[in-house]
């Protein structure tokens, strides 16, 4: 299993100091890449730290840099070391989305935007299983189940003891009106919703469907904040084969203001918990 150390994190913010110290020395990446003799989306992709980087690689990069001081290359040296150690998530194998794990695993603030579902950290083993079961028709049943396992795993963010993840979940209507499973999966569901909802860490708003058109049209996103000021905040937006990130501020900004439109066009958290609630009674009919 992984140590403590999120190696995920860990990339990022060695990739946030070589773009640093790339921007000190007045380069490019197109001319870090020739000096090297590599290519420019290696570059790109250690800086953004979706990649894994070698020691080897922070000493090229630190020796381009001119970087003198021997304590920063060891330091930036001992980050690389760490970036290739596994999280928790990778005893599972291949997981596709393993970026976002392993940013949420170490956010502390997530707001998610969801239009068609229950967000995972919220969702009960059986609507996970049907979920996965109706979104993936082609998966092995031990596909199903890893998925499902690791979906399990995520949630103890929300229910650790100590420190956990700050969640603020914007659900559109239909999220509560799609059969997923069965109706006594979605009522235990929905119930479970409104019990998670009570939790001091945890705000839960429904945007009904009588609000018309919003900021939320274009679908499904997250925004994961960080303790460590040297993390910068982080949307994510999840894709059928590939995943979107945005990090520049003004990215990250137009994102967090559509946030507080959804937010302010929703119920107020009393309202969202009845609604949910006559939505869970009307599966137990």
């Amino acid at each position: 299993m992984a140590s403590n150390v999120n190696p995920t994190v860990r990339r990022r913010r060695l990739g946030q100091e070589l773009r640093r110290l790339r921007e000190l020395k007045g380069m490019t990446a197109e001319e870090v890449a020739e000096r090297l003799l590599v290519s420019q989306s290696k570059i790109s992709r250690l800086e953004n730290g979706r990649r894994s980087i070698s020691q080897r690689d922070v000493r090229d990069l630190c020796g381009v840099y001119e970087v003198e001081d021997q304590r920063v290359v060891e330091s930036l040296m001992e980050m690389a070391r760490d970036s290739r150690q596994q999280g928790w998530w990778h005893a599972f194998g291949d997981i596709p989305y393993s970026v976002y794990i392993g940013l949420e695993t170490d956010a502390e603030s997530l707001r998610v935007y969801e239009p068609q579902l229950v967000t995972g950290l919220l969702q009960t083993r059986a609507y996970a299983e049907a979920l996965v079961q109706g979104a993936l028709p082609e998966t092995s049943a031990a596909d199903i189940e890893k998925r499902v396992q690791v979906r399990m795993r995520r949630q103890e963010r929300i229910t650790a003891e100590h420190n956990p993840l700050r969640l603020w979940v914007v659900l559109d209507e239909a999220a509560l009106r799609r059969l997923v499973g069965n109706r006594l999966v979605m009522h235990e569901q929905l119930e479970y919703l409104i019990e998670m909802s009570q939790q001091p860490h945890i705000t839960v708003q429904v945007l009904p469907f009588e609000v018309g058109a919003h900021p939320g049209l274009n679908g499904q996103y997250a925004i994961l904040e960080f303790a460590d000021a040297a993390d910068s905040s982080v949307v994510y937006l999840e894709g059928v084969t590939s995943d979107l990130y945005l990090e520049k501020a003004h990215d990250v900004q137009k994102y967090a203001v559509m946030y507080e439109h959804l937010r302010a066009q929703s119920l107020n958290v009393e309202q969202s918990r009845q609604f949910i609630s006559d939505a869970a009674k009307d599966y137990a009919r």
